[in-house]
Protein backbone atom coordinates (compact mmCIF):
# COMPACT_ATOMS: atom_id res chain seq x y z
CA UNK A 1 0.00 0.00 0.00
CA UNK A 2 1.28 3.55 -0.73
CA UNK A 3 1.09 5.92 2.23
CA UNK A 4 1.60 9.57 1.86
CA UNK A 5 5.29 11.20 2.57
CA UNK A 6 6.44 12.06 6.14
CA UNK A 7 5.81 16.24 6.65
CA UNK A 8 9.14 17.74 5.67
CA UNK A 9 10.54 21.74 5.47
CA UNK A 10 9.82 22.12 1.77
CA UNK A 11 10.14 24.58 -0.71
CA UNK A 12 6.63 26.07 -0.48
CA UNK A 13 6.10 25.92 3.04
CA UNK A 14 7.57 25.39 6.31
CA UNK A 15 4.88 23.23 7.52
CA UNK A 16 2.93 21.82 4.27
CA UNK A 17 2.13 18.46 3.30
CA UNK A 18 2.17 16.19 0.15
CA UNK A 19 -0.68 15.70 -1.45
CA UNK A 20 -2.00 12.45 -3.39
CA UNK A 21 -0.22 13.77 -6.19
CA UNK A 22 3.02 13.96 -5.26
CA UNK A 23 3.44 17.73 -4.81
CA UNK A 24 2.93 20.11 -1.43
CA UNK A 25 -0.60 21.73 -0.54
CA UNK A 26 -0.49 24.27 1.66
CA UNK A 27 -2.66 25.63 4.55
CA UNK A 28 -4.08 28.62 4.05
CA UNK A 29 -2.52 30.24 7.06
CA UNK A 30 1.10 30.45 5.93
CA UNK A 31 0.24 31.15 2.83
CA UNK A 32 2.62 34.48 3.08
CA UNK A 33 5.53 35.48 1.12
CA UNK A 34 7.74 35.11 4.40
CA UNK A 35 6.31 31.56 5.19
CA UNK A 36 9.10 29.76 3.06
CA UNK A 37 12.84 29.19 3.23
CA UNK A 38 12.97 29.72 -0.20
CA UNK A 39 12.92 32.15 -2.58
CA UNK A 40 10.66 31.78 -5.58
CA UNK A 41 12.02 32.33 -9.18
CA UNK A 42 10.47 32.02 -12.38
CA UNK A 43 12.33 31.02 -14.92
CA UNK A 44 12.66 34.26 -16.85
CA UNK A 45 13.92 35.88 -13.27
CA UNK A 46 16.35 32.91 -13.01
CA UNK A 47 17.77 33.76 -16.56
CA UNK A 48 18.54 37.28 -15.87
CA UNK A 49 20.97 36.12 -13.76
CA UNK A 50 23.75 34.53 -15.37
CA UNK A 51 24.57 38.48 -16.30
CA UNK A 52 27.46 38.01 -19.19
CA UNK A 53 28.28 34.73 -18.46
CA UNK A 54 28.86 32.67 -21.95
CA UNK A 55 27.43 30.01 -22.69
CA UNK A 56 30.34 27.18 -23.14
CA UNK A 57 28.35 24.59 -25.12
CA UNK A 58 27.36 23.98 -28.70
CA UNK A 59 23.83 22.30 -29.92
CA UNK A 60 25.91 19.14 -30.53
CA UNK A 61 27.38 19.05 -27.38
CA UNK A 62 24.02 19.49 -25.72
CA UNK A 63 22.71 16.36 -27.89
CA UNK A 64 25.31 13.95 -26.34
CA UNK A 65 24.68 15.17 -23.20
CA UNK A 66 20.75 14.64 -23.42
CA UNK A 67 19.08 11.90 -22.15
CA UNK A 68 16.77 9.74 -23.53
CA UNK A 69 12.96 11.35 -24.11
CA UNK A 70 14.88 14.72 -22.39
CA UNK A 71 13.94 17.32 -24.54
CA UNK A 72 16.80 19.90 -23.56
CA UNK A 73 18.18 22.62 -26.12
CA UNK A 74 20.38 25.25 -25.91
CA UNK A 75 17.88 27.59 -25.11
CA UNK A 76 16.91 25.74 -21.76
CA UNK A 77 21.06 25.80 -20.75
CA UNK A 78 21.51 29.03 -21.53
CA UNK A 79 18.09 30.36 -19.24
CA UNK A 80 18.19 27.46 -16.73
CA UNK A 81 21.61 25.60 -15.61
CA UNK A 82 24.51 28.77 -17.64
CA UNK A 83 22.69 30.58 -14.09
CA UNK A 84 23.39 27.63 -12.26
CA UNK A 85 27.03 27.24 -13.38
CA UNK A 86 27.76 31.05 -12.34
CA UNK A 87 26.32 30.49 -8.79
CA UNK A 88 28.12 27.25 -8.18
CA UNK A 89 30.99 28.72 -9.44
CA UNK A 90 30.14 31.68 -6.74
CA UNK A 91 29.52 29.13 -4.22
CA UNK A 92 33.12 27.33 -4.99
CA UNK A 93 34.85 30.75 -4.49
CA UNK A 94 33.14 31.76 -0.93
CA UNK A 95 33.92 28.27 0.10
CA UNK A 96 37.24 28.71 -0.57
CA UNK A 97 37.48 31.87 0.98
CA UNK A 98 35.89 30.68 3.69
CA UNK A 99 38.69 28.10 3.96
CA UNK A 100 40.99 30.45 3.83
CA UNK A 101 39.13 32.81 7.09
CA UNK A 102 39.02 29.51 8.96
CA UNK A 103 43.43 28.73 8.63
CA UNK A 104 43.60 32.32 9.47
CA UNK A 105 41.98 31.59 12.72
CA UNK A 106 43.95 28.79 13.50
CA UNK A 107 47.23 30.47 12.45
CA UNK A 108 50.21 28.58 13.59
CA UNK A 109 47.71 25.95 15.59
CA UNK A 110 46.54 25.06 12.45
CA UNK A 111 49.76 22.88 11.41
CA UNK A 112 48.83 20.87 14.25
CA UNK A 113 45.58 20.40 13.95
CA UNK A 114 44.90 19.66 10.50
CA UNK A 115 45.08 23.45 8.17
CA UNK A 116 42.63 23.18 5.42
CA UNK A 117 44.41 22.47 2.30
CA UNK A 118 40.85 22.68 -0.01
CA UNK A 119 38.95 19.60 -0.45
CA UNK A 120 36.60 18.49 -3.40
CA UNK A 121 33.23 20.99 -3.69
CA UNK A 122 30.44 18.42 -3.72
CA UNK A 123 26.78 18.82 -5.49
CA UNK A 124 24.35 16.57 -4.97
CA UNK A 125 21.39 16.37 -7.62
CA UNK A 126 18.65 14.25 -6.62
CA UNK A 127 14.87 13.66 -8.11
CA UNK A 128 12.79 10.42 -9.52
CA UNK A 129 13.30 8.25 -12.44
CA UNK A 130 12.84 9.12 -15.80
CA UNK A 131 12.32 12.76 -14.51
CA UNK A 132 15.97 14.24 -15.94
CA UNK A 133 18.17 14.07 -13.00
CA UNK A 134 20.86 12.37 -14.88
CA UNK A 135 21.03 14.91 -17.92
CA UNK A 136 21.42 17.70 -15.27
CA UNK A 137 24.25 16.32 -13.77
CA UNK A 138 25.89 15.76 -17.24
CA UNK A 139 25.41 19.19 -18.00
CA UNK A 140 26.55 20.75 -15.01
CA UNK A 141 29.59 18.53 -15.09
CA UNK A 142 30.50 19.96 -18.91
CA UNK A 143 29.86 23.45 -17.76
CA UNK A 144 31.73 23.84 -14.09
CA UNK A 145 34.49 22.26 -16.15
CA UNK A 146 34.63 25.37 -18.48
CA UNK A 147 35.26 27.73 -15.47
CA UNK A 148 39.20 28.33 -15.34
CA UNK A 149 38.65 28.07 -11.36
CA UNK A 150 37.71 24.13 -11.33
CA UNK A 151 38.58 22.38 -14.57
CA UNK A 152 38.61 19.09 -12.75
CA UNK A 153 34.93 17.73 -12.51
CA UNK A 154 33.76 14.58 -11.63
CA UNK A 155 30.39 13.10 -11.61
CA UNK A 156 29.38 9.87 -9.90
CA UNK A 157 25.99 7.96 -10.10
CA UNK A 158 24.97 6.20 -6.60
CA UNK A 159 24.01 3.18 -9.21
CA UNK A 160 27.23 1.81 -8.80
CA UNK A 161 26.09 1.54 -5.00
CA UNK A 162 23.20 -0.66 -5.22
CA UNK A 163 23.50 -4.41 -4.24
CA UNK A 164 24.44 -6.63 -6.80
CA UNK A 165 21.13 -8.83 -8.22
CA UNK A 166 22.92 -11.77 -6.05
CA UNK A 167 22.99 -9.70 -2.66
CA UNK A 168 19.40 -8.23 -3.50
CA UNK A 169 18.00 -11.81 -4.04
CA UNK A 170 19.27 -13.07 -0.88
CA UNK A 171 18.25 -10.47 1.18
CA UNK A 172 14.55 -10.58 -0.87
CA UNK A 173 15.22 -6.57 -2.06
CA UNK A 174 14.79 -7.57 -6.12
CA UNK A 175 11.23 -5.64 -6.07
CA UNK A 176 12.89 -2.45 -4.04
CA UNK A 177 15.71 -2.54 -6.14
CA UNK A 178 15.93 2.07 -6.23
CA UNK A 179 14.59 1.72 -2.67
CA UNK A 180 17.05 3.01 -0.14
CA UNK A 181 17.26 -0.19 1.53
CA UNK A 182 19.16 -1.84 -1.72
CA UNK A 183 21.94 0.41 -1.56
CA UNK A 184 25.14 -0.07 0.35
CA UNK A 185 24.60 3.23 2.19
CA UNK A 186 27.28 2.91 4.43
CA UNK A 187 29.98 2.43 1.47
CA UNK A 188 28.14 5.10 -0.67
CA UNK A 189 28.77 7.14 2.67
CA UNK A 190 32.53 6.06 3.09
CA UNK A 191 33.16 7.07 -0.41
CA UNK A 192 32.34 10.61 -0.50
CA UNK A 193 33.59 11.30 2.49
CA UNK A 194 37.09 10.14 1.32
CA UNK A 195 36.93 12.16 -1.44
CA UNK A 196 35.51 14.99 0.87
CA UNK A 197 38.37 14.34 3.12
CA UNK A 198 41.30 14.90 0.65
CA UNK A 199 42.56 11.17 -0.18
CA UNK A 200 44.50 11.03 -3.54
CA UNK A 201 42.42 8.21 -5.04
CA UNK A 202 39.02 6.97 -4.13
CA UNK A 203 37.29 3.74 -5.81
CA UNK A 204 33.45 3.18 -6.54
CA UNK A 205 31.84 0.00 -8.36
CA UNK A 206 30.51 0.42 -11.77
CA UNK A 207 26.94 -0.85 -12.60
CA UNK A 208 25.93 -1.47 -16.12
CA UNK A 209 22.28 -0.30 -17.46
CA UNK A 210 23.03 -3.04 -19.76
CA UNK A 211 22.68 -5.91 -17.41
CA UNK A 212 21.44 -4.60 -15.35
CA UNK A 213 24.13 -5.35 -12.35
CA UNK A 214 27.49 -4.07 -10.92
CA UNK A 215 30.08 -5.53 -12.90
CA UNK A 216 32.62 -7.62 -11.97
CA UNK A 217 35.70 -6.39 -10.74
CA UNK A 218 35.45 -2.96 -12.66
CA UNK A 219 36.17 0.05 -10.59
CA UNK A 220 35.56 4.02 -11.44
CA UNK A 221 38.74 5.97 -9.53
CA UNK A 222 38.30 8.75 -8.88
CA UNK A 223 41.75 11.32 -7.99
CA UNK A 224 41.15 14.75 -6.27
CA UNK A 225 38.33 16.80 -8.13
CA UNK A 226 37.98 20.58 -7.87
CA UNK A 227 34.45 19.44 -7.79
CA UNK A 228 32.26 16.14 -7.43
CA UNK A 229 28.92 15.68 -8.78
CA UNK A 230 27.02 12.78 -6.98
CA UNK A 231 23.74 12.27 -8.74
CA UNK A 232 21.07 9.16 -7.59
CA UNK A 233 17.09 8.78 -6.26
CA UNK A 234 17.75 9.12 -2.67
CA UNK A 235 21.00 10.93 -2.52
CA UNK A 236 19.27 13.37 0.06
CA UNK A 237 17.64 10.95 2.33
CA UNK A 238 18.64 11.51 6.06
CA UNK A 239 20.37 9.53 8.35
CA UNK A 240 19.04 5.95 9.92
CA UNK A 241 19.77 5.21 13.44
CA UNK A 242 22.40 2.67 13.51
CA UNK A 243 21.52 -0.74 15.65
CA UNK A 244 22.52 0.92 18.63
CA UNK A 245 20.00 3.49 18.13
CA UNK A 246 22.50 6.67 17.72
CA UNK A 247 21.91 8.27 14.58
CA UNK A 248 24.82 7.93 12.02
CA UNK A 249 26.22 10.82 9.28
CA UNK A 250 24.27 10.76 6.20
CA UNK A 251 25.74 11.01 2.92
CA UNK A 252 23.90 14.81 2.12
CA UNK A 253 26.19 16.39 5.02
CA UNK A 254 28.67 15.96 2.82
CA UNK A 255 27.29 17.92 0.22
CA UNK A 256 28.18 21.51 -0.27
CA UNK A 257 25.28 22.30 -2.42
CA UNK A 258 22.20 19.89 -3.79
CA UNK A 259 19.77 20.33 -6.38
CA UNK A 260 16.16 18.55 -6.52
CA UNK A 261 14.89 17.98 -9.73
CA UNK A 262 11.01 18.20 -9.50
CA UNK A 263 7.95 17.61 -11.93
CA UNK A 264 4.54 16.09 -11.10
CA UNK A 265 4.09 12.37 -11.07
CA UNK A 266 2.05 12.22 -13.60
CA UNK A 267 4.27 13.73 -16.27
CA UNK A 268 6.81 11.66 -14.74
CA UNK A 269 5.12 8.48 -15.47
CA UNK A 270 4.21 9.76 -19.03
CA UNK A 271 7.90 10.47 -19.87
CA UNK A 272 8.87 7.20 -18.09
CA UNK A 273 6.49 4.95 -20.60
CA UNK A 274 7.83 7.07 -23.53
CA UNK A 275 11.44 6.28 -22.79
CA UNK A 276 10.76 2.62 -22.08
CA UNK A 277 9.56 2.40 -25.40
CA UNK A 278 12.41 4.08 -26.90
CA UNK A 279 14.78 2.27 -25.08
CA UNK A 280 12.49 -1.36 -26.24
CA UNK A 281 13.29 0.15 -30.12
CA UNK A 282 16.95 0.50 -29.14
CA UNK A 283 19.08 -0.69 -26.41
CA UNK A 284 16.88 -3.24 -25.50
CA UNK A 285 17.96 -4.99 -28.71
CA UNK A 286 21.83 -5.32 -27.75
CA UNK A 287 21.26 -9.33 -26.96
CA UNK A 288 23.20 -8.87 -23.99
CA UNK A 289 20.35 -6.46 -22.52
CA UNK A 290 18.85 -7.85 -19.53
CA UNK A 291 15.67 -6.29 -21.00
CA UNK A 292 15.90 -7.76 -24.01
CA UNK A 293 12.90 -10.30 -23.21
CA UNK A 294 10.49 -7.37 -23.98
CA UNK A 295 11.26 -6.77 -27.55
CA UNK A 296 10.05 -9.98 -27.65
CA UNK A 297 6.78 -9.44 -26.95
CA UNK A 298 3.91 -7.67 -28.08
CA UNK A 299 4.61 -3.50 -27.82
CA UNK A 300 0.60 -3.83 -25.54
CA UNK A 301 2.79 -6.91 -23.14
CA UNK A 302 5.61 -4.44 -23.00
CA UNK A 303 3.96 -1.76 -21.91
CA UNK A 304 1.97 -3.42 -19.37
CA UNK A 305 5.05 -4.62 -18.07
CA UNK A 306 6.28 -0.78 -18.04
CA UNK A 307 2.76 0.29 -16.46
CA UNK A 308 3.24 -2.41 -13.51
CA UNK A 309 6.82 -1.45 -12.46
CA UNK A 310 5.95 2.47 -12.58
CA UNK A 311 2.74 1.40 -10.26
CA UNK A 312 4.71 -0.96 -7.97
CA UNK A 313 8.23 0.18 -7.43
CA UNK A 314 8.86 3.68 -9.08
CA UNK A 315 5.58 5.51 -7.95
CA UNK A 316 6.08 4.18 -4.36
CA UNK A 317 9.52 5.14 -4.22
CA UNK A 318 8.65 8.80 -5.71
CA UNK A 319 6.15 9.00 -3.08
CA UNK A 320 7.29 7.21 0.01
CA UNK A 321 11.18 8.11 -0.63
CA UNK A 322 12.02 10.48 -3.16
CA UNK A 323 9.64 13.63 -2.99
CA UNK A 324 9.77 14.19 0.66
CA UNK A 325 13.75 15.12 0.66
CA UNK A 326 13.09 17.76 -2.02
CA UNK A 327 12.64 20.22 0.74
CA UNK A 328 16.31 19.48 1.94
CA UNK A 329 17.64 20.75 -1.41
CA UNK A 330 19.43 23.75 -1.97
CA UNK A 331 17.74 24.89 -5.48
CA UNK A 332 14.58 22.84 -6.76
CA UNK A 333 13.89 22.86 -10.05
CA UNK A 334 10.28 22.57 -11.39
CA UNK A 335 9.67 20.86 -14.34
CA UNK A 336 6.38 21.26 -16.60
CA UNK A 337 4.73 18.68 -18.26
CA UNK A 338 6.60 19.80 -21.57
CA UNK A 339 10.16 18.82 -19.35
CA UNK A 340 10.86 22.56 -19.76
CA UNK A 341 12.00 24.06 -16.51
CA UNK A 342 9.19 26.56 -15.35
CA UNK A 343 10.27 27.16 -12.29
CA UNK A 344 12.92 27.05 -9.11
CA UNK A 345 13.41 27.73 -5.41
CA UNK A 346 16.73 28.37 -3.94
CA UNK A 347 16.87 28.62 -0.44
CA UNK A 348 17.89 31.52 1.99
CA UNK A 349 20.90 32.24 3.23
Amino acid sequence: MITSPPRSNTPDDATERTGRDGHPTRPAHRRGPDASPYVDLTRAEWSALRERTPLPLTADEVEQLRGLGDVIDLDEVRDVYLPLSRLLNLYVGATSNLRGTLNTFLGDAGNGHGAQQGTPFVIGVAGSVAVGKSTVARLLQALLARWPEHPRVELVTTDGFLYPMKELQRRGLTSRKGFPESYDRRALTRFVADIKAGKDEVRAPVYSHLIYDIVPGEELVVRRPDILIVEGLNVLQPALPGTDGRTRVALADYFDFSVYVDARPEDIERWYLGRFRKLRATAFQNPFSYFRKYTQVSEEEAMEYAQTMWRTINRPNLLENVAPTRGRATLVVRKGPDHKVQKLSLRKL
